[in-house]
């Protein structure tokens, strides 16, 4: 069985030394010519995934046709907001009935799609699902073992993926709810980033913990506003997540929330960060989507003022906190 990896950062690098451990024969695109060169050459992604030794099995190549032409399934893996760009250069390469499974966790800023709607829109003749769940690259790469869950429309589909991923240090499960699946993994982004301001501004576990319960409510308000199961967001892909998320160094987003607590901007963090921090992106869509499904979020709308509007955060906190009494 072939398996084709679209995007070459930590995650894409991590499934690709998960796959190619299991014997599969795995091609690993890059959007870099220079990095695919290097990754093929060195067998390890020195900037992204550094000490994770690629098995031979996996070729690492700049060619999006090579990687996908004759795959038994394709794995996405690149940022949100190169999702669209990234579905265009697939689909004249992509098979009637050709099983695709996205990884990435975000929305399409300007659409506020969710990003298997856009492989949808771009690629209707392929078979798309997502998975999503705690599972930092870091560990994943070195085998640690990891929990994560596969939704499509196609429960068929679904096991099929879970079929191909499943071992002793990676274990999946199936559902129908891509909706919920999808929600839970996007949006706990920006309650990580939230988590991390207040450990940037000094806070403790009380704070944190608050955060992320009083998240998680605003997250499955709106997931179960948009059509998705209520019972997934206590699941892999929301509490799950959103637990390892808002607590591990590991997190991108929960270390780019502790430097904008510490008082830096939001250009110093990103580039200190050196890492796509999806938080970022994702909250203004999920302000956005609050607004249009008519959902309280107060989060995250504090975390937007933060963001792009230079809010204070301390004054952002004192302002959730004194908001109007109501019940839980």
């Amino acid at each position: 069985m072939q398996i084709g990896i679209i995007g070459s950062g930590s995650f894409g690098t991590a499934i690709a030394a998960l796959l190619g451990k299991k014997g599969y024969d795995v091609i690993l695109w890059s959007f870099l010519e220079k990095e695919a060169t290097e990754i093929q050459k060195t067998r390890e992604n020195k900037e992204f995934l550094k000490g994770v030794i690629l098995p031979p099995n996996v070729f690492c190549t700049n060619d999006i046709e090579k990687a996908v032409k004759n795959s038994d399934l394709v794995v996405t893996v690149v940022p949100s907001f190169a999702t669209r760009e990234t579905a265009k250069k697939l689909k004249p390469y992509i098979a009637d009935g050709q099983v695709m499974v996205n990884l990435s966790k975000g929305l399409e800023n300007d659409s506020l799609k969710r990003l298997s709607e856009v492989y949808k829109e771009e690629i209707p003749q392929a078979k798309i699902a997502v998975m999503s769940g705690p599972s930092h690259a870091e560990e994943v790469g070195i085998g640690l073992p990891t929990t994560n869950v596969v939704a499509s429309d196609d429960i068929e589909v679904a096991k099929f993926i879970q079929d191909i991923f499943m071992d002793e240090t990676f274990r999946v499960y199936y559902s129908n709810d891509m909706i919920g699946v999808e929600l839970g993994g996007a949006l706990k982004n920006v309650i990580a980033l939230c988590a991390g301001i207040s450990d940037g501004l000094g806070y403790g576990d009380n704070t944190k913990a608050a955060l992320m319960t009083r998240g998680m409510a605003e997250i499955k308000r709106l997931g179960v506003k948009m059509g998705g199961n209520p019972d997934t967001f206590a699941g892999l892909s929301g509490m799950g997540d959103l637990i390892v998320t808002c607590t591990s160094m590991h997190s991108r987003n929960r270390r780019a929330g502790i430097l904008l607590g510490q008082g830096k901007n939001l250009d110093e963090t990103l580039k200190e960060v050196h890492m796509v921090v999806e938080g970022v992106h994702t909250a203004k869509a999920a302000y956005e989507l609050s607004k249009k499904y008519d959902v309280n979020m107060p989060i995250v709308k504090e975390a937007n003022a933060i963001l792009f509007e230079d809010k204070n955060a301390r004054q952002a906190v004192k302002e959730l906190m004194t908001r109007e009494k109501t019940v839980e």
